[in-house]
């Protein structure tokens, strides 16, 4: 599965240097000179950082053989992606990445299916978005009362909800 870590926004200057709307907790990893980044279209990379710099709170990036504002507009809303088996557990057993949860089967405490996680939003609370077969889709804030088994190894998640949830 492929992870967005940033994505290309407009030229910077003269030069080639492009901002970067940073997707990612890693920036300095991910964006280190030298790193080889695959792109969404696949056609307009890879591109290998050059050089990087932040100027104002935005990420400046410039990326070899591209020189010139020219060709740094064309490079404009390109996503930036890297491979989810790229990215490395956390040693905390309570925390997860988006992608580990998406595609999880969602069951109560007693058993019953609920659906299946679809997406994970991040609004000033964690929130999981479960589609539900002939229901519409349930929000569940990933909290541990409500949320309080996560088992990624047999594909579900258990939630405990309160009445009217879902």
């Amino acid at each position: 599965m492929q992870l967005v870590v940033g994505r290309i926004g407009r030229p910077h200057g003269v030069r080639g240097e492009v901002t970067v709307e940073v997707r990612t907790d890693e920036p300095e990893r991910r964006f280190a000179v030298g790193t080889s980044i695959a792109t969404d279209p696949a056609g307009r990379g890879p591109l290998v950082v050059a050089a990087r710099r932040w100027h104002k709170g935005i990420l400046l990036v410039w990326f070899e053989g591209v020189t010139g504002r020219d060709a740094a507009e064309e490079l404009r809303d390109t996503m930036l992606v890297i491979d989810s088996a790229d990215v490395e557990p956390s040693d905390d057993p309570d925390e997860f990445h988006d992608h580990q949860l998406i595609g999880l089967a969602v069951e109560t405490v007693a058993g019953d299916p609920v659906g299946e996680v679809t997406d994970v939003l991040h609004h000033g609370q964690d929130l999981l978005v479960v589609s539900r077969k002939g229901a519409d889709e349930a929000l569940i804030p990933f909290v541990k009362a409500l949320v309080p088994e996560v088992d990624l190894q047999g594909g579900r998640l258990v939630v405990d909800p309160p009445e009217g949830l879902l």
